[in-house]
């Protein structure tokens, strides 16, 4: 028997490959899914089953392209209604994968048909979870995504996870092995540990939604802070739940060479989001008028999701040399397949040919630490509240980059203002959006925080809640 934990640092997402006397099992594939047939080919196995733990909000998964190029049959929990072929499996079915079993656990709550997988060994003794968005490690799954579609509300949903959890998972064995869908960093959870693997009896002992005294005491532990989910969630849903265009159809669409004549017309008349994946300091020296900056080298596809949130939204690509492939694989684990090609030769084909360029006003924390000195200036923190709580600039406002649409209407373009985050990538995020909805009365601030932490601005942790989101 082997088990492998195939995990995605950008989308904080586990995958996990199941292997026994010849035969596999997937649960929770990612979209691109030749890697899966690599292994499989390498190993000489047969994928038997591909399980699903839930339809999933953050990512789309590969459960469709795998079962076509396969042959191997989906399998989710009861209730579950997916509008293509499956196994809707009962609660304690068990499925024969070479000489191991996997029961299923319906343990609804984070949604309705969420299951959690058991693993029992050659000798039948229970071995490892895979406890999908029901049970995290340092926390369980959110139970406010579903609402809509179960007519319920998130403390209706937050008491049947109680019930999944308390009934079904805490009576198992302590040295059951843990493996959950995602990670720190997932907006799937609010409490997560760093750790993608664990015991369930350090689990019991050190996750706060497994100590609660009560189901009353629960709800109100889990659905306390929750943040809004990003707006691309109920669109990874519905692919999930109803199919999806092969990803290998997307990929061929979105490597597709543009020179700067093709790429300056398709964006003209499609109407297309310029998207440049460079890095913030890359994009600072000069970029296509009206791109927005997005860069590869952080959490990519969440923040895409999370500022474009329209998967149909059809995109020009400019990356770096030999990132393309990179790039549109990474936005079609989150939905977006109208990908229409990128530019050949990146920025550099397009600054060559002569073309209008834009840049940022991106001043250093040394020129921010000028600027302010006995001024009274506006300046917006785009880091999170809880960085933010932390410590931050004296007067700073306090707006998150998740919440840019909300707050964005707010801002008055004849007042100056200076803007940074935690270390540059977020507040070029900001500070291309903005540049492109027309706001150019800003100045953005290099290396962020970390930077102005070294210079001698003031600097506290007292918060004023007017200075939050508004």
């Amino acid at each position: 028997m082997k088990i492998e934990q195939i995990y995605t640092g950008c989308l904080a997402q586990g995958a996990y490959y199941i292997l026994s006397n010849g035969e596999a099992a997937i649960i929770d594939p990612l979209r691109e899914t030749q890697p899966y047939i690599e292994k499989l080919k390498k190993d000489g196995v047969k994928l038997k089953y591909i399980f699903e733990t839930h339809f999933h909000a953050d990512f789309v998964s590969g459960h469709l392209d795998l079962s076509r190029k396969t042959g191997a049959p989906i399998v989710y929990g009861p209730t579950a209604q997916p509008e293509f072929n499956a196994i809707i499996a009962k609660d304690n079915e068990i499925f024969q994968i070479g000489n191991i079993s996997i029961k299923v656990l319906h343990t609804p709550g984070h949604t309705l048909e969420s299951s959690s997988y058991l693993l029992m060994d050659e000798n039948g003794e229970e071995k490892a979870l895979f406890s999908g968005d029901t049970l995290f490690l340092g926390d369980v799954g959110r139970p406010d995504l579903a609402q809509k579609a179960a007519g319920m509300t998130q403390e209706e949903l937050a008491g049947l996870l109680y019930e999944s959890l308390y009934q079904k998972i805490l009576p198992l064995p302590d040295n059951i092995i843990v493996y959950p869908a995602h990670g720190a960093g997932s907006a799937c959870g609010k409490n997560m540990q760093k750790e993608t693997v664990d015991s369930l009896g350090n689990q019991k002992r050190t996750n706060y939604a497994l100590q609660q005294k009560d189901k009353e005491s629960f709800v109100e532990a889990v659905t306390e802070g929750l943040l809004p989910p990003p707006a691309y969630f109920g669109m990874n849903v519905a692919m999930n739940k109803k199919g999806y265009s092969s990803f290998d159809e997307t990929l061929q669409r979105g490597l597709h060479a543009l020179t700067p004549d093709q790429f300056e017309e398709m964006a003209e008349h499609t109407g297309a989001l310029i998207l440049d994946v460079r890095s913030n300091n890359e994009f600072a020296k000069g970029f296509i008028p009206q791109s927005v900056n997005i860069g590869l080298d952080g959490d990519f596809a969440p923040w895409v999701g999370t500022l474009i949130a329209d998967v149909n939204q059809p995109i020009l690509l400019v990356a770096d040399e030999e990132k393309q492939e990179e790039a549109v694989t990474r936005l079609g684990r989150v939905g977006f397949d109208h990908i229409l090609g990128y530019l050949e030769g990146g920025f550099e084909t397009w600054k060559k040919s002569g073309r209008d360029i834009d840049k940022i006003n991106r001043i250093s924390a040394e020129q921010f630490e000028s600027d302010i000195k006995e001024k009274t200036v506006k300046i917006i923190d785009v880091r999170k509240e809880s960085e933010y709580k932390a410590e931050h600039v004296n007067d700073a406002y306090n707006k998150p980059l998740a919440y840019l649409n909300e707050w964005i209407g707010q801002i008055d373009p004849s007042e100056h203002f200076y803007l940074h985050c935690a270390g540059g990538y977020r507040s070029m995020m900001a500070a291309s959006i903005l540049q492109a909805r027309g706001y150019r009365n800003f100045s953005e601030v290099e290396g962020g925080f970390n930077a102005i932490s070294k210079t001698n601005v003031p600097k506290s942790d007292f918060v004023c809640q007017s200075k939050i989101l508004n």
